[in-house]
Order: structure tokens, then sequence, then C-alpha cells
């Protein structure tokens, strides 16, 4: 990290989280992010849901909501980036303050409910700026009789601008949303979905993205339905509602846990999750350095994403992630990423 990204940083944790996020993609808009363009490797090159990908490194949904800095993000060394969530209709989302950061935690919690411009707004973006391998996380309005028909609007309208979108069935902040990961709605869900996708001139690659918070019954539950419902891949995992072992003051605030906390939890599921599907899994949840992410690929991933992480080592952690990642899988003889994939799921289960 640089001398001046790190007093970047120092000003925007005195901030109100949520401004300074704001103000980080502001910044990013303006040109102020990294200039030299990505790090590229054969070794990084990796293949997720048949999408040929220049790195396995992705950011997650929640970061760029509204798709208003793609290009420079992707100059900052992503493989791919999933924008969203975006929902039928524009929503302002909860209540402020909704974003608290736990600094001594190296982590946030956050109650957005689903705050973004509305697909109209986002797909004409998205439309406008067709920049490396974009996918949209699809939402529901709060205030939706037929969360499954807005999944279904969301994709039939934003499907022909990006190259996959996930299915969001997991974020704590919509009430009832995680009721959707029960076996009979994921399934009915999955099929409205579906058939919205084959209706595109160019049906898309179609993830879902689980909680942590699940038991083994439910992950049997959520392969057995997506072994039979044409999905591509699924994400594991969004944030947790645990608090364990928290430190920082605002260990207490409502919402989804995010960060370091999450790593180990999330990369249990990942693994147990590995054990039970032959789908590719993108491993989410505590990715902070290139260990991590290689950690996250032993343990069954294809592919990693991180958002969190960035709040406390700043954009040029990408960097220094795909970086490290291809020197570990050099120094452990690795190819290329698919090769180690779940090489290491035993440490987890």
């Amino acid at each position: 990290m640089s001398v001046l990204e790190r007093l970047g940083l120092g000003l925007m944790h005195r901030m109100d989280p949520e401004r300074a996020h704001g103000l980080a993609i502001s910044a990013l808009r303006a040109g102020l992010g990294p200039k030299a363009g990505p790090f590229t490797s054969d070794r990084l090159k990796c293949r997720l849901a048949g999408l040929d990908l220049p790195n396995p490194v992705g950011l997650a949904a929640g970061f760029d909501k509204n798709a208003t800095a793609l290009a420079p993000l992707y100059r900052c060394g992503f493989g791919f980036i999933e924008v969203g969530a975006a929902t039928p209709r524009p929503q302002p989302g909860n209540p402020r303050p909704r974003l608290f950061r736990l600094s001594e935690d190296r982590a946030a919690i956050n109650r957005f409910g689903f705050n973004n411009d509305g697909m109209e707004v986002i797909g004409a973006r998205l439309a406008a700026h067709p920049h490396g391998r974009t996918g949209l996380n699809l939402g529901a309005n709060k205030d939706s009789d037929d969360r499954a028909a807005d999944f279904a609007r969301v994709l039939s309208h934003c499907g022909p601008y990006v190259d996959f979108a996930t299915v969001n069935v997991s974020s704590p902040n919509t009430e009832k949303l995680r009721d959707l990961q029960g076996k009979a709605a994921l399934s009915a869900l999955l099929a409205g979905v579906m058939e919205a996708n084959a209706k595109l001139a160019k049906p898309l690659p179609i993830l879902l993205k689980i909680a942590p918070d699940l038991e083994v019954a439910d992950l049997e539950d959520i392969a057995d339905v997506a072994s039979t419902s044409g999905l591509s891949a699924i994400i594991a995992t969004n944030t947790t509602l645990s608090r364990e072992g928290l430190k920082s003051a605002s260990r207490d605030e409502k919402g989804g846990l995010s960060g370091a906390p999450l790593f180990e939890k999330s990369t249990r599921v990942l693994a147990r999750l590995a054990g039970m599907t032959d789908l590719p899994l993108v491993g989410v949840g505590g990715v902070g350095t290139a260990e991590q992410a290689y950690q996250k690929i032993r343990a069954g991933a294809s592919a990693v994403q991180l958002y969190t992480a960035l709040v406390y080592g700043g954009i040029s952690l990408v960097d220094e992630i795909t970086r490290g990642l291809d020197a570990l899988l050099a120094r452990d003889g690795f190819a290329n990423v698919a090769e180690a994939v779940g090489t290491g799921r035993s440490d987890w289960t």
C-alpha cells in the first residue's frame, strides 16, 4: 500500500462508513485508482461456469451496487465483478446508519436492505459500459408480493448486458428472504428464474448465493436442488448473523457480519458443499490475503470474491492478492488454478 493510499484510508476511517464508501467510488471514477492495469499470469487464468477469467479474484456484490465504477475497478485487477443487488424498482433501503466498521475485528456489519437505483437505471449503465466479466446480483423489492417474479423481471431486463446473474436468497437484511433457501421454495424460485433465462437471446450462467448460517441438512437440500435446477455455480457465502468472538463496540448492531471473522465459518460451508456437488463454487467471506484466497481454492472454490477487506487493505490489495496467489500456486507446483481446486478440502471437513 502506498503512503498516499494509507493516508486516504486513515482519513476515510474518520468518516461515517457509508459516506466514506461513496467517496471511494467517486475517487475511483475520478481516476485516482491504479493506472498500471491488472497483473497478468497464465497460471491465474481460469474458468468459472463456462466463463473464461483472467484471474479468479472477483469483487463481491454490494461494493458497486449501481454499476457506476466498472472500468476503474477492472483496472484495479479484478478478474470479474458482480454488481447489484438490483431490484425491479429503485428503493432507498433501510434507514441510516446502516453500515458499521468493526475495526478491531477487521469486519463490518451492514443492514442496507437492497438500496439501489433499480433495474432500468442499472441496466442502462451496464449496456453503456461493457467491461470485463460482469455479473448482476438479482434482488427483490422489500414490499414485493412475489419475490420470485422480481428476480425474473430483473434478469429479463438486465440479462442482455451481463455475463452471469446471481440469485440472492441469503441477505439477512430483507425480511423472510432467507426463507427462500428452503427446498420447496428454492425449487420454485429457480424454476421461474430459469424460465426467464431461457427466453434471453443468450441465456446466462445462473449462480446461487447462500448463507453461512445453514445446517448440514440445509446444504444437502440446496445441493440436491442445484443438481436438478440448471444452476451453473454456487456462491458460498453471504454475510452471517453470528457475532461470536467479536471485540468491537458495534458488534451488537443488527445486520449481516462480513470480513475476517467470517473466514473460517464460510470456508467450512464451502468445503462441505464441495463434497455434495460437482458444480463450481465461488468462495466468499473473510478473504483478505493471498493465502486466504488460496485456502478457499484448496477448500473447493474455483474462484473467490472479496469486499470488506478493501475497507482495511485499500484497493491495492487486489494486486497484492493476485500476485501472491500466483506465487503460491507456483510454489506448490500447480500449473493453473484448476489443479489446486479442492486439494485441501479435508482440512475443513
